[in-house]
C-alpha cells in the first residue's frame, strides 16, 4: 500500500514539475500566496472531494476528472516514440468505454446511494493509477479480454456486416439524391458524378 502511495507522488511531482498551463497556473499562485504547490494541489483535491460528496454537479465533476486527466495523457503518449504508453491509455479507455455504457443503464438506480461519485471518482482514479495492476490493467486481462477472444470472429462477422450494409444504404441514398438532381435540372448533366449515375442507372424499356 505504501508503494502505491509512493509512485502515485512521484507521478504528480513529475507533473507539477513539468511546463504546462496548469503548473503555470500553480507557480503564479504560488508567487502571490507562498503555498508551495503540492500544498495548493492537496487543498485542491480536499475541496474536490467534498464537493463530490455534497456538492451540486458532482456528475460533471467526476467525469471531468476521469477524462482530463487520462486525455492529456492519451496525447503524451500519441506524441511520444514508445509504445508501451500508448497500450497504457488504449486500455484505459476501453475500461472507461465499457464502464460509460453500463453507468447509463444503472445511474438512475446508483446515483441515489450515498458517496456514489465519490465511489466512481476512486474506481476512475484506480483505473488510471501508475501502477502496472491499476484498475483498468486487471478489468481488461481478467474479464474484456477473454470475452473479446472468445466473440471475436462472431463479433468480426457483426461488424463486418453492418458496415456494408451502412456502405450500401449510403450509397443508394447518394444514387437517388444525385438521380433526382439531375432530373430536376439542379446540377448540369454536364458533371462528371452525374455522367457517372445516368450512365450506370438502368435504362427504362422503351414500346415499340
Amino acid at each position: 500500500m505504501f508503494a502505491i502511495f509512493t509512485k502515485i507522488k512521484d507521478r504528480i511531482e513529475a507533473f507539477l514539475n513539468e511546463k504546462n498551463l496548469v503548473t503555470d497556473c500553480l507557480n503564479k499562485i504560488e508567487e502571490k500566496t507562498g503555498i508551495k504547490k503540492r500544498y495548493l494541489v492537496l487543498g485542491a483535491a480536499g475541496v474536490t472531494g467534498a464537493y463530490l460528496l455534497f456538492g451540486y454537479g458532482a456528475s460533471l465533476l467526476c467525469n471531468l476528472i476521469g477524462f482530463v486527466y487520462p486525455a492529456y495523457f492519451s496525447i503524451k503518449a500519441i506524441e511520444s516514440p514508445g509504445k508501451e504508453d500508448d497500450t497504457q491509455w488504449l486500455t484505459y479507455w476501453v475500461i472507461y468505454g465499457f464502464f460509460s455504457v453500463g453507468e447509463f443503464f444503472s445511474d438512475i438506480f446508483l446515483h441515489w446511494f450515498p458517496f456514489y461519485y465519490v465511489c466512481k471518482c476512486l474506481f476512475l482514479l484506480w483505473c488510471m493509477a501508475p501502477v502496472s495492476w491499476n484498475g483498468s490493467q486487471i478489468l481488461y486481462r481478467r474479464v474484456v479480454r477473454p470475452l473479446f477472444l472468445k466473440h471475436e470472429a462472431t463479433l468480426d462477422g457483426m461488424v463486418n456486416d453492418i458496415s456494408g450494409k451502412a456502405m450500401t444504404a449510403a450509397e443508394n441514398v447518394t444514387r437517388e439524391v444525385l438521380h433526382t438532381l439531375v432530373r430536376n435540372r439542379t446540377i448540369s448533366p454536364a458533371d462528371p458524378e452525374a455522367k457517372r449515375l445516368t450512365t450506370s442507372a438502368p435504362t427504362e424499356p422503351t414500346v415499340d
